[in-house]
């Protein structure tokens, strides 16, 4: 169904235009949207002529009308008011809904077919069919990204950044759930990861001014044809899921960049149980304290360089032979030597896998 937002400022347009104020009501009579505060008795009227016979209908000075959908009454606009210039005005507006949500059945319809196609819902054959009745073209290069609103105001970020993005603009926007809304956008000949990158960094751009919204976002790999739109949708939903668990610091996820953290992503649990077990013994990296896990972390990303990662500890260099010392002797790993550094990153990433895992009771 259409968003009150967007019913609202319909009803103001209309109202800019034609100066009188119109309330729009579902079939049982509450009020969605109004452009002045209805009259108490209007809203019992609306539910009692939804349920009549007639198209449109004048009480007590009030105007009311129904805006359907395949014959079924879903609203009932009214105005108040009196002789025809109210009735013309109620009938354009009642006109100018009816369209919209004809226009929105449409794309509901559209965008259901291509969520069961990024679902691995349909035959291929049926995909074929489906997408020339829905006018869609098969063979066009295509991305697949998904959205994740953090708070419930994912119906909001839909009204933003649908007239920007949505078909329109050449690409799908829909709701898969509650939480995340996917974006199918179709892609010029040439474009390429930079692109890919700054089209997500303009999204979350405009969520954030449009709705004062946090959100994050991943994608997948290009798909030559709709019924590649599900590899990318998998891909785009794995990058978001390893996004949270190795890189929650970032907002773009993006499949091909995932690393490390893809390959610990698809491994059995109890080959990464094993593996803790072997890198850490009887220690449990849990109790590493925080000192320990800065130090480490900044070893690592100054590329093992002593001086680099004790001058950005702000820490003599000696403190910090120190540490590596400590830690070598708990541990049985000298980082300062590639293959130990390597193996307890990916120990570090793999704990940090397993307690997700086991947080959010998933596998």
């Amino acid at each position: 169904m259409l968003s009150n937002t967007t019913l609202k400022n319909t009803l103001d347009g209309i109202k800019a235009i034609a100066g009188i104020d119109l309330f729009l009501f579902d079939i049982d009579g509450t009020v969605l949207c109004q452009t002045a505060r209805p009259d108490d008795r209007i809203g019992t009227w609306a539910r009692d002529f939804a349920m009549s016979e007639a198209d449109s209908q004048s009480l007590s000075g009030t105007w009311l009308i129904k805006i359907k959908d395949r014959s079924a009454p879903v609203y009932v606009l009214a105005a108040n008011g009196e002789g025809d210039t109210v009735e013309t005005f109620l009938k354009l507006a009642a006109f100018q809904i009816q369209n919209m949500v004809s226009s929105d059945k449409d794309r509901f319809d559209k965008d259901n077919f291509l969520k069961n196609v990024i679902l691995d819902n349909l035959l291929q054959i049926d995909i074929f069919e489906r997408s020339r009745k829905f006018h869609v073209e098969n063979e066009l290069r295509r991305l697949v990204y998904i959205i994740n609103v953090e708070d419930d105001s994912d119906s909001i970020v839909m009204d933003a950044i649908r007239p920007v993005y949505g078909e329109g603009s050449g690409g799908y926007i829909f709701k898969v759930d509650e939480q995340h809304i996917v974006y199918i956008r179709n892609l010029i000949e040439g474009e390429d990861d930079i692109v890919f990158n700054s089209v997500a960094g303009s999204i979350l751009e405009l969520i954030r001014k449009e709705c004062g919204q946090e959100a994050c976002i991943s994608y997948g790999n290009p798909a030559a044809e709709l019924k590649d739109l599900s590899r990318s949708y998998k891909e785009a939903g794995l990058a978001m899921d390893v996004g949270r668990i190795f890189y929650n610091d970032l907002k773009i996820m993006a499949y091909s960049k995932l690393g490390i953290g893809r390959l610990i992503y698809q491994l059995p649990i109890t080959l990464c149980r094993m593996f803790i077990n072997e890198v850490f013994g009887k220690n449990d990296p849990n109790d590493l304290d925080e000192e320990t896990i800065q130090t480490i972390d900044q070893f690592f990303e100054d590329s093992l360089n002593i001086s680099e990662a004790s001058r950005n500890l702000f820490i003599h260099r000696n403190t910090l032979v120190y540490r590596l010392d400590k830690l070598e002797k708990t541990l049985g790993l000298n980082i300062r030597n590639f293959d130990d550094a390597m193996t307890l990153k990916l120990a570090l990433m793999v704990d940090t896998y397993m307690d997700y895992i086991e947080k959010n009771h998933v596998r």
